[in-house]
């Protein structure tokens, strides 16, 4: 009972370089990963615990980078506008929240959280979040890089690119007509091959 599935390609994208030196002139590197992401989702409760919202099971696609440390503040700008042009682009009402030190994990010095209007809650809820890790995980995977013959630990970041559980719960919602159907946001209906469901 004390192991569990992946719970994000954040790790797999983490342990890709470990015990590396990557050469300055490499970096950035950049990478998606999309996976099966497996919560177990203790302690979560309240009326927002069940449903389409907390699942034990979704897929979402996950950006990565590794950079050199004085480049995460701007590549943390980078993950978190690609995180809001998702958003726009789908017509979504939404926020972004920085979250304070004491909601931050271990791992993550500065995080900051998207969150979608959900009208079903009447309020807003967390659809996606991107973290910068700085050399957190760099030191734990020993990810170093090599500059004027010194090796330095690269920073890390990461962002949930989208979801395929609370971006739908977010369209579903935001796009309900009166007699319940749902318009599909114009940016997806190419995909769909429809207006409307």
């Amino acid at each position: 009972q004390d192991l569990g599935l992946i719970a994000t390609a954040e790790v797999t994208l983490a342990g890709k370089h470990a015990d590396e030196i990557i050469p300055e002139n490499k970096l950035p590197l950049k990478y998606i990963g999309y996976s099966h992401c497996f919560r177990q989702e203790e302690g979560a409760y309240g009326k927002y615990s069940k449903g389409l919202y907390r699942v034990h099971q979704f897929t979402k696609a996950e950006m990565f980078i590794y950079c050199k440390p004085e480049e995460s503040d701007k590549y943390h700008e980078f993950i978190l506008e690609m995180e809001e042009k998702i958003y726009q682009e789908l017509g979504l009402p939404y926020r972004v929240v920085e979250m304070c030190s004491g909601d931050l994990g271990a791992m993550a010095a500065r995080k900051f959280d998207i969150e979608a209007w959900m009208p079903g809650r009447n309020e807003y809820g967390e659809v996606t979040s991107t973290s910068n890790c700085t050399d957190y995980q760099a030191r734990n995977l020993n990810i170093k890089f090599r500059r004027k013959g010194k090796n330095e630990y690269v920073h890390m970041l990461n962002g949930t690119a989208i979801a395929t559980s609370r971006a739908p719960l977010a369209i579903l919602e935001n796009y309900q007509t009166k007699d319940g159907h749902v318009e599909i946001p114009k940016v997806l209906q190419k995909y769909v091959g429809k207006k409307q469901i």
